[in-house]
């Protein structure tokens, strides 16, 4: 992707180097955008914006307004240069590998069933040996790929990549995933909270394509956001923001792993909900993870779900009117109870939230399903990509 760029001053060179830095930042932003955040006139963002798409730097998506609202916006996204990228991502009891092309397409994706939040030295060590052999089935070495990312299911320290949680995944407090990763794969590893990727893999392959401000919800063993503001990921001082899961309910007394009383994972959890359903379904349905996507058939299965997705919609409809959000995104294993779930969690929005911020917000299952962290991982590496574009704006 490198090219000269002749007759080019320094000032211009850097006004490229400049606008491209946000737009990899920044996945999905508006000329408009880019104009107000650098603080360049609008002529010299639309004159290094045409620069850098006439040399392949970057790409430009037009996008549909939510339910007819306002005009289609064109969103500028970073082209990444020919090569490959490692996604892992682990769940409670679950570790996925893939090999990805730095266009986004998988090569080689495995999963293996293991118990994380016990046993973190043999998860990281079933995540290095499942990234080789999906390296191996792509006809690929380590030092093939440009960049790692990993989710984990708990939040990180910010300022030092270590968990400290005691409460969640509890055998990995102390331990730095990103440089433990970095040990057995033999490359920089980049990790986030899985909910942080679960958003990421939704804004640039699934169901928040466009949206600038959105609530990406990973409902699983627990309940997770990843918070999605002005296009850009929100942590919070210590990379805690997003663990919704412990948002108190008043009406509810039964004990959570965090040792309050109360908690919404406590009631809305997949476990949970399952050991509700448990009550009103045949033993052989309750096992059967697939058949959520049918329950909206049996009426006393679905009371069920739309009454966790009323529970859910209550937290979230306080989050609607403190970041009136264009969207709310469903993801994690809940997810796959379809409809009576985003139909719980409506109505409580529309109860609860203020008249224009419930109007506002689109709600939507996850559409990439159980892949959105895995997906994430992929574009948190693309994202991490080694700046080859310097070669380009510096000549």
């Amino acid at each position: 992707m490198a090219a000269n760029l002749p007759n080019a001053s320094p000032r211009r060179q850097r006004t490229r180097q400049l606008l491209l830095g946000v737009i990899r930042e920044r996945t999905g932003v508006t000329r408009v955008e880019l104009s107000r955040m650098t603080g360049l006139s609008r002529s010299a963002t639309a004159e290094a914006v045409q620069d850098l798409l006439s040399h392949g730097l970057v790409a430009e998506r037009r996008t549909d307004p939510a339910a007819g609202r306002g005009r289609p916006s064109t969103l500028l996204f970073p082209n990444a240069p020919d090569g490959f990228v490692g996604a892992i991502d682990f769940g409670h009891s679950h570790v996925f590998a893939a090999v990805a092309e730095t266009s986004g397409r998988i090569l080689a994706e495995h999963c293996q069933s293991i118990d994380v939040d016990h046993r973190a030295t043999d998860a990281l060590d079933t995540a290095a040996g499942l990234l080789a052999r999906g390296l191996d089935e792509a006809g690929l070495a380590a030092s093939d790929l440009s960049s790692v990312a990993a989710g984990i299911p708990c939040p990180l320290d910010g300022s030092t990549g270590v968990v400290r949680s005691p409460t969640i995944l509890a055998a990995w407090v102390d331990l730095n995933p990103a440089r433990e990763l970095e040990a057995r794969v033999g490359r920089r590893v980049g990790v986030d909270n899985d909910a942080n990727m679960g958003a990421r893999g939704e804004q640039r392959f699934g169901a928040a394509r466009g949206c600038r401000n959105f609530i990406y919800v990973k409902a699983s063993h627990g309940i997770g956001a990843g918070l999605v503001l002005n296009g850009e990921t929100y942590r919070g001082t210590l990379g805690i923001a997003g663990e919704i899961g412990h948002t108190q309910l008043p009406e509810v007394a039964t004990l959570c792993r965090c040792g309050n009383r109360g908690c919404l994972e406590t009631v809305v959890s997949i476990t949970e909900v399952r050991r509700q359903l448990a009550l009103v379904r045949s033993p052989s349905s309750d096992r059967d993870e697939a058949s959520l996507a049918d329950l909206g058939r049996d009426p006393a299965a679905s009371r069920v779900i739309v009454a966790a997705g009323r529970t859910l919609g209550r937290v979230l409809a306080d989050m609607c009117n403190a970041l009136n959000p264009d969207a709310i995104i469903v993801g994690g294993e809940l997810s796959a109870a379809g409809e009576p779930l985003l139909a719980g969690i409506r109505e409580s929005i529309d109860r609860y939230a203020q008249p224009a911020a419930a109007d506002a917000v689109r709600i939507h299952a996850a559409e990439l399903g159980l892949r959105a962290e895995l997906m994430g991982a992929v574009a948190t590496a693309l994202a991490d990509l080694p700046h080859a574009v310097e070669n380009v704006v510096d000549r």
